[in-house]
């Protein structure tokens, strides 16, 4: 098989694609927990030997923290004040209804996709959801089509038909694993049969809102992933996996939905005509119940928008309220399609319009959602690598700089001690949490509670139970010395320490 290697442009950028075939794989709703525990567990040796041969790192996704806005972000290769696509869901100030963002209507710029099919590359599109394979394959000659309706697939419309038959399975049910894993079976399949040579993969996240990132369940389903990873790799693919955003628990103590009642709160302090939009509303209300952390608002005329931000800002739960031109400013959203105020939730909090408004049955196993900061970074969760890249590279005589830095908390250390050696040779660390808050004591185990006043207590739980496992995975090196002596010897075999 032979590849286009021809060089293309799109939106300002220049691709140049090799001579082997190029999978792009976006893990809907994988926050790096869940990554980090099935690896922490040996069930992901391929993304493993990718990690350690290729790169592993940490990207901030565009705001809001939602599958529309990223999908679209990543296929076009621009923010979403270019890309036009800010919600799954806003108001059509145009038309004065509230509409799904999900018709390629709605772009404002061409796809990668698009062009790569234009340059010669055989393009194949899968994506677990419907909605959004219109977007994808907006100006696109190749085949696009989605695991949800696989078997409604016609040559005409989608570039190819009888997909059942070439992916070899049934099309699954939407609210499942399968609806993910079918997306990469059919990416295999394409590949294997030669049907296209350039692949963008697409999953749903109903399994990352179901399951927390150590529970079974969730193990299984990224250990079948890392399967089909490994046949991309030994179809001779660059491959490259991502996620859109992250996901967060959203309940109370009890598990009970944590949710501010936007609408409701807004009517009772200064009275109707308030509109709030949940961009994260789509049709798979099973997965949020149309709940997450970041809220449009369109405000009643002449109600002056300080005293309603004031207010806002004044509610527990609420960490950003902006107006329009700041919002757009600073998060890189449209500004047309956006209302007179933008708020943002806490970790642990979501943003809902009425309690009538909300059906809280479809969400009865505990509520997991995004759309806010703390899901905006997918990938470690520690450290800001370009931030200190872009330190040396500006004050090449830096002597030092301090930071996080583990056996366990690789990331973004080792990058940022590779970079400092590029360009500020004379700077050194000082290393901080030399021990992983204690994990490397070797003295917690998954049971573990931590004082109500101790900053462990407020990290998530897949970081007690991964770092369990993590440290039973170097018992080895105790031998000779203790587990804290090793990671400290581990440490200062670095020159720059």
């Amino acid at each position: 098989m032979t590849f286009a290697t021809q060089t293309f442009s799109v939106n300002g950028r220049i691709y140049r694609p090799p001579a082997r075939p190029v999978a792009v794989i976006c893990l809907d709703g994988s926050a790096d927990e869940y990554l980090d525990a099935t690896l922490a567990r040996g069930r992901m040796p391929h993304l493993q030997r990718m990690a350690v041969r290729g790169y592993r790192g940490f990207a901030r996704g565009a705001m809001p923290s939602f599958t529309n806005v990223n999908n679209s972000s990543i296929v076009t290769g621009v923010p979403p004040s270019v890309h036009g696509i800010g919600g799954n869901f806003f108001y059509d100030t145009s038309t004065g209804q509230e509409v799904m963002m999900n018709s390629a209507k709605y772009l404002r710029a061409e796809t990668i996709l698009a062009a790569a099919a234009q340059s010669g590359r055989r393009v194949g599109v899968v994506t677990a959801k419907e909605k959004l394979r219109d977007i994808f394959s907006h100006n696109l000659r190749g085949i696009a089509f989605s695991s949800e309706k696989a078997n409604q697939a016609r040559l005409e419309t989608h570039g190819l038909g009888d997909v059942e038959k070439v992916v070899g399975r049934p099309t699954p049910p939407i609210y499942s694993g399968e609806a993910s894993l079918y997306v990469l079976w059919a990416g295999v399949a394409l590949l294997e049969q030669g049907l296209a040579d350039f692949l963008y993969l697409s999953t749903t996240d109903f399994m990352q809102h179901k399951y927390a990132p150590e529970k079974p369940e969730s193990l299984d389903f990224y250990a079948a992933i890392d399967q089909q990873i490994g046949r991309l790799l030994e179809l001779g693919a660059v491959v490259g996996v991502t996620a859109d955003h992250g996901m967060n628990a959203k309940q109370k103590p009890d598990g009970s939905p944590n949710v501010l009642y936007l609408e409701t709160l807004l009517t009772e302090r200064f009275g109707g005509g308030f509109r709030v939009i949940l961009p994260i509303t789509d049709p798979y209300v099973v997965h949020h119940g149309a709940l997450g952390s970041f809220a449009v608002i369109h405000l009643p005329p002449q109600l002056p928008l300080p005293a309603v931000q004031q207010f806002l800002m004044d509610l527990p739960g609420v960490t950003e309220v902006y107006d329009r031109a700041t919002a757009a400013k600073k998060l890189e959203l449209p500004a047309d399609r956006l209302g007179e105020c933008v708020v943002l939730s806490a970790r642990d909090v979501v943003l809902g319009r009425t309690p009538e408004y909300h059906d809280l049955k479809a969400i009865e196993g505990g509520l997991r959602s995004h759309g806010g900061r703390y899901e905006e970074m997918v990938g470690p969760a520690i450290g800001w690598l370009y931030e200190s890249v872009e330190l040396v590279e500006r004050e090449p005589d830096i002597n030092t700089i301090q930071m996080i830095w583990n056996v366990l908390e690789q990331h973004p250390g080792s990058s940022m001690i590779e970079a400092a050696r590029r360009h500020a040779p004379n700077c050194c660390f000082n290393v901080r949490v030399t021990h992983a808050s204690g994990m490397l004591e070797g003295k917690y185990t998954a049971d573990t509670v931590f004082p109500e006043n101790d900053h462990r207590r407020h990290r998530p739980r897949s970081w007690l139970v991964n770092g369990v496992e993590k440290v039973k995975a170097l018992e080895f090196l105790a031998a000779r010395m203790t587990l804290g002596q090793a990671a400290l010897a581990w440490l200062l075999a670095e020159p720059l320490v």
